[in-house]
């Protein structure tokens, strides 16, 4: 009966070794893959900051134009 607790327990500790060992090797595999990611969505977080900024001085732009449409619109009905 001791051999079988015995055997049961080596080879709970076998299995938990192997499982563990495992995580590790997976976890060394994945790190540089997540590294790549942490920095493509830095790279896309940047990129959309800027086409925000770009996006601003894009609206600005066409703002000032509709106020010059608007005003060239008034003096051509006065000039009619």
């Amino acid at each position: 009966m001791a051999e079988v607790v015995g055997a049961a327990g080596l080879s709970t500790v076998v299995a938990v070794t192997i499982w563990q060992v495992a995580a590790i090797v997976r976890a060394k595999i994945l790190a540089p893959r997540e590294g790549r990611y942490q920095e493509l969505a830095e790279s896309t977080a940047a990129v959309q900051e800027r086409t925000d900024l770009q996006l601003r001085e894009i609206t600005l732009v066409l703002e000032d134009m509709r106020g010059r449409l608007a005003s060239l619109e008034r003096i051509l009905k006065e000039v009619e």
